[in-house]
């Protein structure tokens, strides 16, 4: 399950050990053995890994780009 998450402070990426600073968007992913999946860890990723990882993609709409953690239909 993705969840997108506003940072309150004292969050870390769990891929790049970065620390997410107040306000700032990341992913909540619920993953086992790297795969996600509906129970397991939860995973915290700042958006530039989440993109690094294929949660999270860039899509044009309205000739805007905007990123999106909702998987494409």
């Amino acid at each position: 399950m993705r969840r997108g998450c506003l940072s309150l402070g004292e969050i870390k990426c769990d891929s790049c050990s970065r620390e997410i600073e107040h306000s700032e968007r990341y992913l909540a992913v619920e993953e086992k053995d790297g795969k996600e999946a509906e129970v397991g860890d939860t995973k915290r990723y700042c958006m530039e890994c989440a993109v690094k990882k294929g949660y999270a993609t860039y899509r044009a709409e309205k000739d805007e780009k905007i990123l999106t953690i909702f998987p494409s239909t």
